[in-house]
């Protein structure tokens, strides 16, 4: 193994890639590739499914996102950090970072990462500095190499022996600037660089194809001189030997790639279901609770239906309450009160708030 490609986006990236999940498992297999991440932009939609595809394939699967990092001087302008799941926990951590970012970071409708969750949700994670499209890689272009040295300074503390810069040679425009500069700055600092290729379609043919997705999304045509080119066609899934000699004078960045592969290590459990916690009253047991719940809320309808101050209202609850007790050892029998409590719960909100 001397290169594994750790920034691929697929089309669950939507508008960034066009790699569909079965191509790619074939494209890698077919590269004798042992191991491969994913890190679409902002969400793990697919992981589920790269997770069963790569178990099928014998392939190591790296799980990871493309995050996209608030940017306090313009938000229109976010940077991107790249965060690989080392451990369970940091896919845990991740999950929780993806739902922040879209429940409470969002700005103008894109989902954004900030510092502070990352500082409390940075265990069991390898952050990538995200090349020249991350906060050290704009620093680094715009000449600031004091601000990049702080910036690179704290996010190496932030994930210690996990961080590292991020090095890309795709024929963009500043690519080799920055290249030289965050060499010079990883050297200078003791930190470890890596070499993607920022992937986000497979041949080297499809880059027109992903250009008219691009444009369809941005809503330019093909044909404007005008229009931003944030691609090149060298953002393929590349082989490895192409990788060895793209980089050949910085071998380590390749070896890094493979070092990180081996020590993210997270295997998924499929096939079970995971509820969160429903507040119980003191005392009581969950099968206790929606049984009492389910009794008072019986007692609400059976006002509406019947008349208790008739004769025969005793006679005439009975199906009623035998009913619920059928109803009850059905969701207690499985296990599911829980689930009938969440339920119970959104839809009481509803209510409430009209």
């Amino acid at each position: 193994m001397s290169f594994v490609h750790l920034r691929l986006h697929t089309e669950y990236s939507l508008v960034d890639s066009t790699i569909r999940l079965k191509p790619l498992m074939q494209a890698v297999e077919a590269g004798n590739m042992p191991a491969v991440a994913l890190t679409d932009l902002n969400n793990v939609f697919a992981l589920v499914k790269f997770y069963r595809m790569t178990m099928a394939a014998g392939i190591k699967p790296v799980f990871g996102v493309d995050a996209l990092l608030k940017n306090s001087d313009d938000v229109n302008q976010p940077f991107h950090l790249v965060l690989l799941c080392q451990t369970t926990k940091g896919y845990q951590n991740l999950s929780k970072l993806i739902s922040l970012a879209y429940t409470e970071g969002q700005d103008s409708g894109i989902p954004l990462v900030t510092r502070e969750w990352l500082e409390k949700y940075a265990e069991g994670l390898i952050a990538l500095s995200g090349g020249k499209s991350g906060d050290i890689g704009k620093a680094l272009l715009d000449g600031n190499e004091e601000k990049a040295r702080e910036l690179a300074t704290c996010w190496a503390q932030l994930f210690p022996d996990r961080y590292y810069i991020e090095l890309q040679r795709t024929g963009r425009t500043g690519d080799e600037d920055y290249l030289h500069a965050a060499v010079a700055l990883a050297s200078d600092l003791g930190l470890p660089v890596v070499a993607t290729n920022d992937v986000c379609f497979l041949q080297q043919d499809d880059f027109y194809s992903h250009e008219a997705r691009v444009c369809i999304a941005d809503g330019y045509v093909l044909d404007d001189p005008n229009r931003p080119r944030h691609y090149s066609p060298q953002q393929y899934l590349r082989s490895a030997e192409e990788m060895q000699a793209l980089f050949a004078d910085i071998p380590e960045a390749l070896l890094n790639t493979v070092e990180i592969a081996r020590r993210c290590n997270v295997t998924l459990t499929l096939g079970e279901n995971y509820l969160p916690d429903v507040p119980i009253p003191n005392g009581l047991s969950i099968d206790e609770f929606i049984t009492a719940e389910s009794r008072k809320g019986l007692e609400k309808r059976l006002e509406i239906l019947l008349d208790k101050t008739a004769d025969d209202f005793a006679e005439r609850r009975k199906p009623y309450d035998e009913r619920l007790q059928i109803e009850l050892d059905v969701i207690t029998g499985m296990g599911f009160p829980g689930y009938f409590l969440i339920v119970a719960d959104f839809i009481q909100w509803a209510k409430d708030n009209d």
